[in-house]
């Protein structure tokens, strides 16, 4: 999906954003100053920077001017901050961030707010067109695929909303079998995201992976393939 570095003092924080991010379907990157974060974003030229205002050696309005001032800032920047004052914020819009959260973060915000950023990011034009040299289709199609002029292609449509059981097994193993099934439909359906599965099922996400690993879930058959 996209490259995000994290940038925040605090490792739970990080962790969290990390986890979310990444049940997402996205590559994450952590820094936890700004000395790491300048190091983070020269090598992996992150597509979105949520980047914490507080942090012990530089702040986050003062990396942000930097990259500002010396033509880094090429990517949407999201600030974070449980104790900045409004005029911390507007200071930090005019710089060049486009969105500023505020601490402690809701799924919701967070999710709307990199959903927008990925946005703008896809949104600009890209510098140097990619350039592909496709063989045609017939290269790859099995003559035995093909009937009639039309290619027979197997379709794995995944985990179905209906299903059917065996209802003359013992209550625990066709509890299990039902719920499995279960578990396994809204993680195709939410792309992979256990942290949309915990939402749409009403389970904690800690207890929703433990049940998951209990009942023997492929964890990455719903994932989105970057």
């Amino acid at each position: 999906m996209a490259n995000i570095l994290v940038v925040d003092d605090e490792l739970g924080i990080r962790d969290l954003l990390s986890e979310i991010l990444n049940d997402e379907g996205h590559q994450v990157d952590l820094a936890e100053n700004a000395a790491q974060a300048r190091a983070a974003r020269a090598l992996a030229r992150p597509d979105l920077v949520l980047l914490d205002i507080w942090m012990p050696d530089t702040d986050g309005v003062t990396l942000l001017k930097e990259w500002s001032s010396t033509g880094l800032l090429t990517m949407p920047v999201i600030m974070m901050s449980g104790h900045a004052t409004i005029d911390t914020a507007v200071e930090a819009t005019r710089i060049g961030a486009m969105a500023f959260l505020e601490k402690p973060i809701t799924l919701q915000k967070l999710l709307k707010a990199v959903e927008q950023g990925l946005a703008r990011t896809l949104a600009r034009p890209s510098a140097t067109p990619l350039k592909t040299t496709a063989a045609p289709m017939a290269d790859f199609v099995p003559e035995a695929a093909m009937a009639g002029g039309v290619l027979a292609v197997p379709l794995d449509r995944g985990p179905q909303a209906t299903q059917s059981f065996m209802l003359e097994k013992p209550l625990r193993d066709a509890r299990d079998e039902f719920e499995k099934a279960y578990f396994e439909f809204h993680l195709a359906r939410e792309g992979g995201s256990m942290t949309r599965v915990a939402e749409k099922t009403g389970l904690e996400r800690t207890h929703l992976y433990r049940k998951l690993k209990q009942l023997g879930v492929d964890l990455t058959r719903g994932k989105r393939s970057l």
